[in-house]
């Protein structure tokens, strides 16, 4: 079953008097569960695609389904109770509130949802233990290092179990091996509650955890295909992780 469905999406800029095609023409379906990344260089659109998937940008023109809901279609405060209930997000700059605790910014989507404290509490603490940070729930994110800020941007995406998160360059801003922890945490929460994982990278190493790559050049698709050996060690690696 497809969970995002994008058609004829297309996305003008107006710089000037100039006129830059930053997307053209996109047919993207993307299925429930699927591991999927959107792979490109700077300049190529991913990054346009992405705030078009996350109704952060309004199309020039086309549809964009998540869910079978017209994300482009909706207003401004529908879009933003969509986003809550069925969008997740992890940055490449960790977009931590510094004056939170780890508990307090992965408890943050679970109040937009009405949810009570207690329940919040409970949520939050586990997901920072699913991700290794079971002794870091009252830090700070400067008490933090890069790789433990991002474990809890993943813990925040997921703490409401979205249908859908988005990964804008997750590990940027990380070193090698953390960038193999991170990712193999995503893929493996991902997995095992169907989610859809949707990661928009320029780094082909980091293209190969996703089931899917699509390739943008110049604001179109040049490729589409199915990983030959999508990354499926996820389980074993993350035990070592969550020591």
């Amino acid at each position: 079953m497809d969970i995002i469905k994008v058609d004829k999406l297309r996305k003008v800029y107006k710089i000037g008097k100039e006129k830059v095609v930053a997307l053209d023409n996109i047919n993207i379906e993307i299925k429930k569960g699927e591991i999927c990344c959107i792979l490109g260089t700077s300049g190529s659109g991913k990054s346009t695609l992405l705030n078009m998937l996350a109704g952060l940008e309004k199309p020039t023109r086309g549809d964009i389904i998540i869910n079978k809901s017209a994300v482009n279609k909706l207003s401004e405060k529908k879009l933003a109770l969509f986003r809550q209930k069925y969008i997740g997000f992890v940055f490449q700059s960790y977009n931590l509130i510094p004056t939170l605790t780890a508990e307090e910014n992965v408890a943050l989507p679970l109040v937009f949802r009405r949810m009570g404290k207690r329940k919040r509490t409970q949520s939050s603490l586990k997901m920072l233990k699913l991700v290794g940070l079971g002794d870091r729930t009252k830090h700070k994110p400067t008490q933090m290092s890069g790789g433990q800020q991002q474990r809890v941007g993943i813990a925040r995406a997921f703490v409401a179990k979205p249908a859908v998160v988005f990964a804008d360059e997750p590990t940027g801003n990380l070193d090698s091996r953390t960038t193999i922890e991170v990712m193999t945490l995503m893929v493996k929460i991902a997995r095992d509650n169907n989610q859809t994982l949707v990661i928009v990278t320029h780094d082909r190493e980091i293209a190969e955890y996703a089931d899917r790559i699509i390739q943008l050049k110049d604001g179109g698709v040049i490729a589409d295909y199915q990983t030959v050996t999508p990354n499926k060690d996820s389980t074993e690696k993350l035990g070592e992780i969550s020591k």
